[in-house]
């Protein structure tokens, strides 16, 4: 018997990654704006390494640094 809780699983949705239609840039722009946001100084964000992983993921390096701006 079954408890009618099943749920199918949507495979071409697992394996469509939306991520590779992110470009990288949009991304450490956001990672940037939220620390930045949490913290009040400016940080940026440097997103190196990417790699895609089958079932819609992305693993990459992330560096953050705070920005120097002189004139603040």
């Amino acid at each position: 018997m079954t408890s009618g809780l099943e749920k199918t699983i949507d495979v071409d949705k697992i394996l469509k990654n939306k991520l590779k239609s992110v470009s990288v840039g949009s991304i450490e722009n956001a990672v940037a704006k939220v620390i930045s946001d949490m913290v009040g100084e400016d940080y940026k964000c440097t997103i190196s390494e990417v790699k895609y992983t089958l079932f819609s993921g992305a693993d990459f390096h992330i560096k953050i640094e705070l920005s120097y701006n002189p004139e603040q």
